[in-house]
């Protein structure tokens, strides 16, 4: 398989790179790859000549976006869509990454891929137009909304955690914000699961549209953190006490969905994938860069 995957460094294109070892796959970022340039799409698409572009990149600065929405719409709303229609000028299937901020966290139960949506922020609204827009430009696209995604690369909620925590002797983490981690290998292996589908399938085959996926069960950001430090712990990584506080503790910039948990029904039942367990995914992840556990410290031992 011949895979085009926009983005390089980052965590979810990584994970792909390293998933799909043994087939070709080229991953690109600007200048080489620049989503807000049509030539350089035109020019990827034509060194790469793939059968599956998948987009892995994305202005994903929550904070910062709300005062450079023009970069922030550029690239997640206008560059994906470039990189779908050329997609789609080739006949070929798209898969593109989305979030959970695209709906405002009111509901009160975890959100359906039918469930209206209503982001809060420039972040959010960024996304959620580019969904519009790479549907519009190539009907035979997959996006996969998803959520906290983690991995042993780049920056991440799991690297702060086990940073603030060599540094700290105590920390304090939002408890009023539910959601689930997500890893971007278990992305990848969903990726890999879909791809024979889609490359197979006719634009109105139910194996395109929206789809969640996020890790399970779903936790707070304190309940993550707690979890990180107590299996860092069984690595020998200091465990510093995580005090739960309320999200007016921690003001941001932007404002974040208080409960954007995502219903993962369809994508098991269209595609045949079931939500990975996100503490099995933590401990593979603090394996590689922590180390294992260590035998004296590992749970139940005397």
């Amino acid at each position: 398989m011949r895979l085009l995957v926009a983005g390089r460094e980052g965590q979810v294109a990584r994970a792909l790179a390293a998933r799909f070892a043994g087939h070709e796959v080229m991953a690109l970022e600007p200048p080489a790859l620049d989503l807000t340039d049509r030539a350089s799409i035109e020019a990827a698409m034509q060194a790469a000549a793939p059968e599956l572009v998948v987009n892995a990149a994305a202005y994903t600065a929550v904070d910062r976006a709300e005062d450079d929405a023009a970069l922030a719409f550029a690239v997640n709303r206008d560059g994906a869509a470039n990189l779908a229609a050329a997609a789609a000028a080739r006949g070929l299937p798209f898969i593109h990454f989305s979030t959970d901020y695209v709906f405002d966290g009111r509901k009160g139960a975890p959100y359906t891929e039918a469930d209206a949506t209503s982001p809060l922020g420039v972040y959010g609204r960024s996304k959620e137009e580019g969904e519009r827009a790479v549907l519009a430009a190539n009907p035979r696209s997959a996006i996969l909304r998803t959520a906290w995604v983690c991995s042993p690369t780049g920056g991440n909620f799991v690297k702060t955690m086990l940073r603030l925590a060599a540094e700290r002797d105590a920390l304090r983490v939002v408890a009023d914000q539910h959601g689930a981690p997500t890893f971007a290998a278990d992305l990848a292996d969903a990726v890999f699961a879909m791809a024979p589908r889609l490359l197979a399938a006719a634009a109105g085959d139910e194996g395109f549209g929206i789809f969640h996926l996020s890790g399970a069960p779903h936790t707070t950001w304190h309940g993550f953190a707690s979890e990180i430090l107590a299996q860092a712990a069984l690595r020998g990584h200091r465990h510093p006490p995580v005090t739960p506080i309320a999200t007016s503790d921690y003001p941001t910039r932007a404002t974040r969905p208080a409960d954007g948990r995502l219903d993962c029904t369809k994508i098991t039942r269209v595609h045949g994938i079931a939500p990975a367990d996100w503490r099995a995914s933590l401990a593979r992840c603090l394996d590689e860069l922590i180390g294992p556990p260590s035998a004296g410290l590992k749970e139940g031992a005397p």
